[in-house]
């Protein structure tokens, strides 16, 4: 295995290491073994060993594998020994004698700081969109508020293929230049242009928000109303046993405070769903009025609904046959074990576009091009 630059890198290289062996090592195990590694003597083997064997999770049955790899990839006690009597090349001398770095971080500097990683990938905002929403805390949701209005800027702000007239830079437009040449008797003063429009997406969002939602809801509706505000177009929803319009409730102001209000005014926060009849009622009183061949519609659910299925499969069709789009985003389909056999899902999936998870920031980045289409 190459050498790592940096611990962060070699500790990703090892929970792959262990991930190849069948041994569970998630990315949230991977960012609980990265601040556990702040808070040992990285110098030290065995406290590096035990802080990792905790932080991963290494069930009994693999504590084998860990050792194995541990031994291989976090230096061996004959490398230990031959430190012991290596003179140290750092001029400030050894971390504490008698210890030894991992293997792949032999004669490298190691600070505390190192943890915050400058390996693509690893850095800790990149560990934040990777981290799944039903292991995030109000202390990530604080964090993430920056990296949620950059996506909804993003968004909001893409440009689509149409090209529109422009007085700044941009394509020449031949025809209109000619056009303007001939009342300057064919002298061409200035020449006409076009650039790329920025494309207002038309999306309605429709957000469970029942209590097997709730880990990921909060999250989900951080996003939502971060693209209310770039994007005015967008039309928010909530449902669980009844449908409620959220676009009245977006504010200016800061994500969390807004959405203690939702969950202090939706009625059944947290509580059961009736995801077909919440869409026939969505489908009898705004689907007229908010949904046409431009639009996309967006449901963020994991379809498992206590309600009837009939109104389900009616709603879902109803809505298929007007919206340009429909996306149906799950954050079970996060975990690669997932299969949509829930009856609820198992009924909507013949009038969806596009089935695709929502669990952690990264998955909805990705949705960008989906959302703006």
């Amino acid at each position: 295995m190459t050498p790592g630059r940096d611990l962060v890198g070699h500790l990703a290289r090892f929970a792959e290491a262990l991930r190849e062996r069948g041994v569970r090592a998630g990315l949230s195990d991977e960012i609980d073994a990265v601040a556990a590694l702040t808070l040992v003597d990285i110098s030290d083997r065995e406290e590096v060993r035990r802080a990792l064997r905790i932080a991963l999770k290494i069930r009994p049955r693999d504590a084998g594998a860990f050792d194995e790899l541990f031994e291989r990839l976090w230096g061996s006690r004959d490398e230990e020994r031959a430190a012991r009597n290596r003179p140290p090349k750092d001029r400030r001398g050894p971390a504490r004698p008698g210890k030894v770095l991992p293997a792949a971080l032999s004669g490298q500097e190691v600070e505390r700081e190192s943890v915050t990683g400058d390996t693509p990938g690893y850095s800790p905002e990149a560990l934040l969109r990777r981290k799944p929403f039903d292991e995030c805390s109000p202390a990530d949701l604080a964090a993430m508020e920056r990296l949620i209005s950059k996506l909804a800027l993003r968004l909001a702000t893409r440009r689509s293929r149409r090209l529109v007239p422009t007085r700044g830079r941009g394509r020449v437009d031949p025809r209109r230049s000619f056009r303007a040449a001939v009342a300057t008797d064919g002298e061409f003063l200035r020449l006409a242009r076009r650039a790329r429009a920025i494309e207002l997406p038309r999306i309605v969002v429709l957000c469970d928000t029942s209590g097997s939602m709730d880990p990921h809801s909060r999250f989900l509706l951080a996003f939502l109303l971060s693209l209310r505000k770039e994007a005015r177009g967008t039309e928010l929803f909530a449902f669980n046993t009844s449908l409620v319009r959220l676009t009245p409730w977006v504010s200016s102001g800061r994500i969390a405070p807004t959405l203690e209000r939702l969950a202090a005014g939706v009625p059944d926060w947290s509580g059961g769903t009736r995801i077909g009849e919440s869409l026939a009622r969505f489908v009898i009183d705004y689907m007229d009025e908010m949904v046409n061949r431009r639009t996309t519609v967006v449901i963020f659910s994991d379809g498992l609904d206590r309600g009837d299925v009939a109104a389900l499969e009616g709603a879902m069709r109803a809505i298929r046959s007007r919206a340009g789009r429909v996306l149906w985003l799950n954050p079970l389909l996060g975990d690669p074990r997932y299969e949509p056999t829930a009856r609820g899902m198992a009924i909507a999936l013949p009038f969806v576009d596009v089935f695709a998870p929502a669990h952690n920031l990264e998955s909805l980045e990705k949705l960008l091009p989906l959302l703006a289409a």
